[in-house]
């Protein structure tokens, strides 16, 4: 879709997988495989006539919402998966091979650190994670075997915004490709192929599609690159069914409106929870884009705090390991997402006992202060009656 606003993107762009059907919805084509009517019609998909054969490589509701996602990032491909680490590695694969070397930034989700440093490493494929504060310290990292730059537009957990700019004049300058984990800020927030970024994924999961009922991965950029990384999807199996497909097009739909609430309570909660007894610190972006920060609030509490009590005093607010449902849920990093990193890492970074992460919802934002001021006093009043 040409000259159109972002929010009449997101109604419509998951829909252009080119399968002609007279429903209004786009109907779920659940089945493992495609029928062919002579061995010349078969023969035909591949010689690019024909556009689907088996599931595991491709699927009218994977395309769809492929497409629907490259359109909202405004990039020309993309692909869908499993999973976003199964996107993080498939966008990964299309670029480096044993014996390359990747730059990552240290401060990253734990699932992707441990594929960096653990599994990829078993495939020969050597990663340096240093801080991304200082793209000059960062250029003495690169190595004659350097093939990817890897960082994440809003960081996770701590929110540090990247210097995408300084990304892409390193990148180019050494001709590496560069990619960017964009879950957190999502293109409503922020397009980072639009900036010069070559691979841009997503856990879509989260945002994309806003539900909590899909587990799901997107990568979308330069069409050579999608290319390869749509034949790694097929050939390592990690294709998305049929179904999560559909419903993550169906909540594709909703990405704007949602976005628009859910950032403006988390600006709000941000705001409300500086002045609150009991917090040492909140974590919120800034400036990242002209449509708001995202919708992630991390705090600390105070060294007094008791961060149990905390957790029991959250009243209707969930504890869970993941983000960005409709609904505001909190999360514990160091027990969950950052679990695996080294303690030393965590501790370097900052990510203690005392550190929360918090989803904001869609609810009213009055609510949601409310519960987290209460919560924070709590946990500190708790503590100081031991």
């Amino acid at each position: 879709m040409k000259d159109v606003h972002f929010d009449t993107s997101t109604v419509h762009a998951a829909g252009h997988s080119g399968v002609k059907s007279v429903s209004k919805v786009k109907p779920i084509y659940q089945t493992s495989a495609f029928t062919f009517s002579s061995l010349d019609d078969l023969e035909d998909y591949f010689r690019g006539k024909n556009d689907y054969l088996y599931t595991r490589m491709n699927n009218p509701n994977q395309d769809d919402f492929a497409k629907g996602v490259a359109e909202l990032e405004q990039a020309p491909a993309g692909v869908v998966t499993s999973s976003g680490i199964s996107a993080i590695m498939v966008g990964i694969l299309a670029v480096v091979q044993a014996g390359d070397h990747i730059l990552a930034c240290e401060d990253l989700y734990g699932g992707t650190y441990t594929l960096l440093s653990e599994e990829l490493k078993t495939f020969g494929i050597e990663t340096t994670f240093v801080s991304f504060e200082d793209m000059d310290e960062v250029e003495k990292q690169i190595q004659p075997n350097t093939k990817l730059i890897y960082s994440e537009s809003v960081t996770n957990p701590l929110l540090r915004v990247e210097n995408l700019e300084g990304i892409v004049s390193l990148a180019k300058k050494h001709g590496i490709t560069s990619m960017i984990d964009n879950t957190f800020a999502t293109p409503f927030v922020l397009q980072p192929y639009t900036l010069g970024i070559d691979i841009v994924v997503h856990s879509a999961t989260k945002y994309l599609n806003g539900h909590g009922d899909v587990t799901a991965g997107a990568v979308v950029g330069r069409e050579d690159l999608i290319a390869k990384a749509q034949a790694k999807m097929g050939h390592l199996g990690c294709n998305l069914g049929p179904f999560d497909a559909w419903l993550a097009s169906r909540g594709l739909k909703t990405l704007s409106v949602r976005m628009e609430r859910h950032v403006s309570n988390a600006q709000e909660l941000a705001d409300q929870l500086q002045d609150t007894k009991g917090i040492k610190k909140v974590y919120y972006p800034e400036h990242v884009s002209e449509k708001g920060n995202g919708a992630i609030v991390t705090i600390e509490l105070d060294e007094n705090s008791d961060v149990h009590t905390f957790f029991k005093s959250l009243d209707w607010v969930k504890i869970v390991p993941t983000l960005a449902g409709v609904e505001t849920t909190v999360s514990y990093p160091l027990g969950t997402s950052h679990r695996s990193l080294p303690a030393e890492v965590c501790e370097k970074l900052g990510i203690n006992k005392n550190v929360i992460r918090i989803s904001v919802g869609i609810e009213d934002k009055s609510d949601i202060c409310k519960v987290f001021k209460y919560a924070a006093e709590q946990a500190l009043v708790s503590n100081q009656n031991l």
